[in-house]
């Protein structure tokens, strides 16, 4: 149906031989592909009107419908051809050879010796005959060879995709073209086309802010109302444990660490929260976690939604959306590796130490620890001390508790607009997306 009147492909398949089917003689393996393709493609084949041609450089297949001796193998597909209309056709390879070159193996012989040598001169020679057609402008600097619009691409690809190049920033691309070719837009031509390269955006870990603006989570107003929820795995296992859940206060940065002995489901970790946490602090009013099976599961929305809490989830590939719980991990891992120097199997049990020596140091973004944002006081380390932590009346208790609680979010104010002035500093304004654009999501380097 084609105006050319020529063959085009309009679809591939491709198998790999099974052990037992690298056994096969040549006619067999001619007559598998022959088997799997019609497989792979019985719903366009089957029961058509008009019977099909089968071309293949075997010309034995020809005969193989009409052979009175079959194998057993040969007579199970001999009954499944039966279900299709198609003549097996001859074509020499001479004729055939866009199939025939698919199934080659790469062979090295083919390549040159000197590949780097010919990449090299070989740039070179494309442009100068380019300039045959283009004569050199007289801006152009004695010693450089001018660069023609049609061959700009591939001395760009020369500079940063060939071997001898290796893929580098926009510094040394440019380096390596400056040594020889020139061009007016050299320079903006090379940042775009080192910004476009598909192979460094998926193997380069990005060393430059993020584009868009710090947006940091709301402050809340008391302690307990915004949590964060975060896993730690990969832990050696001591006393049955492998895994930690860490939650933490996003208003007073305190955080409780939960040994488990497993990765767990949904309904698991609901359970786990109400235990250790809701049972000692009450029910939140928002909920911030990564997106975890156990967090993007209905159950867990369910559960949020039921206790009046909203469900925050981070973006993909964005762990700082969590950064409170993110920095929890690193701080208890820092203690954890300290603590158990000796004996890592039993960071088990130096848990709970760990959690207190988190809570009751102070905070860099309060001034206060976790404990005294929390419940008003600091736990005295000396007995001279206790007079201090007194409490005479419970209204001057939550007297106690309301001024710290303002000296806190103060303090949390004020921090917070230090961090987004310092980091806005070298950021960017976010591109502007369409719905439905494609995007590159930059996977943090582990």
């Amino acid at each position: 149906s084609l105006s050319d009147d020529k063959v085009h492909p309009c679809a591939y398949f491709s198998h790999r031989l099974s052990p037992s089917e690298r056994n096969y003689d040549v006619g067999n393996r001619e007559l598998l592909a022959i088997r799997l393709a019609l497989g792979e493609w019985r719903q366009w084949l089957e029961g058509a009107t008009v019977p099909f041609v089968v071309w293949t450089d075997h010309r034995n297949l020809e005969y193989i419908r009409s052979a009175k001796r079959l194998n057993a193998r040969q007579a199970r597909w001999a009954l499944f051809f039966a279900r299709f209309e198609f003549v097996i056709s001859y074509r020499p390879g001479s004729k055939n050879t866009k199939p025939d070159a698919l199934s080659r193996l790469f062979s090295s012989s083919v390549v040159s010796t000197d590949p780097e040598g010919l990449t090299v001169w070989g740039i070179e020679r494309q442009v100068k005959q380019a300039l045959t057609h283009t004569p050199s402008p007289p801006a152009c600097p004695r010693n450089l060879l001018f660069v023609p619009v049609p061959t700009r691409l591939a001395v760009l690809q020369w500079a940063h995709s060939a071997k001898l190049a290796g893929h580098p920033g926009v510094r040394g691309t440019l380096a390596s073209i400056r040594q020889r070719f020139w061009w007016p837009t050299r320079e903006r031509d090379t940042h775009r086309f080192v910004a476009a390269c598909s192979v460094c955006a998926q193997t380069k870990s990005g060393n430059s802010p993020p584009a868009g603006r710090l947006r940091p989570l709301p402050i809340p107003s008391r302690p307990w109302s915004h949590i964060a929820l975060d896993f730690i795995t990969g832990l050696p296992s001591s006393a049955g444990k492998t895994v930690i859940l860490t939650v933490v206060d996003r208003f007073s940065k305190a955080a409780h660490f939960i040994p488990l002995a497993k990765l767990p489901s949904a309904k698991e970790t609901a359970q786990i929260i109400i235990e250790n946490v809701f049972r000692i602090h009450g029910l939140p009013s928002d909920v911030v976690s990564d997106r975890g099976p156990q967090f993007t599961s209905q159950f867990w929305r369910e559960f949020c939604r039921l206790i009046g809490a909203s469900v925050s989830l981070s973006s993909g590939f964005h762990p700082q959306s969590n950064g409170q719980a993110e920095r929890a991990n690193q701080t208890i891992g820092r203690i954890l590796r300290s603590l158990s120097f000796r004996n890592p199997a039993s960071w088990s049990e130096q848990l709970p130490w760990a959690e207190y020596a988190h809570n009751s140091l102070p905070s860099s973004a309060t001034g206060l620890s976790p404990f005294q944002s929390s419940l008003g006081y600091q736990p005295p380390l000396f007995s001279s001390q206790l007079a201090e932590s007194c409490v005479p009346s419970a209204q001057a208790f939550v007297q106690r508790c309301e001024r710290t609680w303002k000296r806190v979010r103060s303090a949390l104010c004020s921090y917070r607009a230090q961090t987004v002035r310092a980091a806005n500093k070298r950021r960017t304004k976010s591109p502007r997306y369409c719905r439905g654009q494609r995007v590159w999501l930059s996977k943090p380097s582990p």
